[in-house]
């Protein structure tokens, strides 16, 4: 079972900057959390907190696993950026995790070519980095994020590169393969947020809240003309613009 996660009066300053303060959520075990809000309110920070990514800052407050066992290595991190290692091939980049453990790449071999073919990228394993456009590479960091096959996965703008067609058929594999798993992810897209999460939650205001504003009880991934999925749209869009046009406090 995948642990549920609880923020408890999450503070953070960054460059002695104070970022946010006084965060509180507890994000469902075995569920899908999309986290939306305006740019710069501190979306990528809070996850990056989260793992201990955020160098150079402060954090206050706790975040823990709701079965009272340590986050520590149960949690699989997809950054913005794809983050490949340049020296390294397709493949191997896919078989990083594996490598850095110093686990034997025979076993795992087999499924990083499946993860690689269902992204649209099974030929190109041999390739390096530096041959891949940039939709491509965001493909190849989200099979490397999928190998992992961890309980928790943290995902910052995963779909963010691709086209139209590949983010849709992506974000349907995505939702299969971590079906069960305890997902919180960062998107600017609502009707991402709706047609993959179970909760979806913004961070708003001066000083930021961060609160939930749908709770959804219908499988994911939803029909992109699904009636309910296409009024909460309309209803997020709305309530982002009013905090994107609120005076700062």
């Amino acid at each position: 079972m995948s642990p549920g996660i609880r923020l408890h009066d999450i503070g953070l300053t960054y460059a002695s900057q104070p970022l946010f303060s006084r965060l509180s959520a507890h994000f469902k075990g075995g569920c899908w959390h999309s986290i939306l809000g305006r740019s710069g309110v501190g979306k990528s920070s809070l996850l990056q907190s989260m793992v201990g990514l955020l160098s150079g800052s402060e954090l206050s407050g706790s975040v823990s696993a709701d079965d009272g066992q340590s986050l520590h290595g149960r949690v699989a991190w997809m950054g913005q950026r794809d983050a490949l290692l340049p020296w390294l091939s397709v493949q191997e980049n896919v078989l990083l995790g594996s490598r850095l453990r110093k686990q034997r790449s025979g076993p795992g071999l087999q499924r990083a070519n499946e993860l690689l073919r269902r992204v649209g990228l099974g030929e190109l394993g041999p390739r390096m980095p530096e041959q891949l456009s940039g939709g491509q590479r965001q493909r190849v960091a989200l099979a490397r994020t999928l190998m992992e096959d961890k309980p928790v996965v943290l995902m910052d703008e995963p779909f963010s590169a691709l086209d139209a067609i590949t983010r849709l058929q992506l974000q349907d594999l995505a939702a299969t393969l971590l079906h069960g798993k305890t997902v919180l992810l960062i998107t600017h897209d609502p009707l991402e947020s709706l047609r993959l999460s179970d909760q979806v939650w913004v961070m708003t205001g001066r000083p930021v809240v961060l609160e939930m504003m749908f709770d959804i009880d219908t499988p994911a991934p939803r029909a992109l003309d699904d009636e309910r999925t296409l009024s909460w749209q309309g209803q997020l869009l709305a309530y982002l613009q009013k905090d994107q046009e609120s005076p700062t406090q």
